[in-house]
């Protein structure tokens, strides 16, 4: 259970550092990206850009 909570933490980190970057390829504004702001920090969830990152890796695992 441990590294799930890691791994999960460890992308939600680089997804956190490149949003800049994914946005102009279309990711973080899926539906599912929540985007708020706290205490003067705008904080990013790219829960649906994630997903969609894990079909394609799958789908890229199944056939290599």
């Amino acid at each position: 259970m441990i590294r799930w909570l890691i791994a999960i933490f460890l992308v939600l980190l680089i997804f956190g550092g490149l949003h800049r970057w994914l946005e102009r390829i279309g990711l973080g504004r899926l539906p599912g990206d929540f985007r708020f702001r706290l205490f003067g920090r705008e904080f990013f969830l790219p829960i649906g850009s994630s997903v969609l990152l894990s079909v394609i890796a799958l789908a890229l695992g199944k056939i290599f």
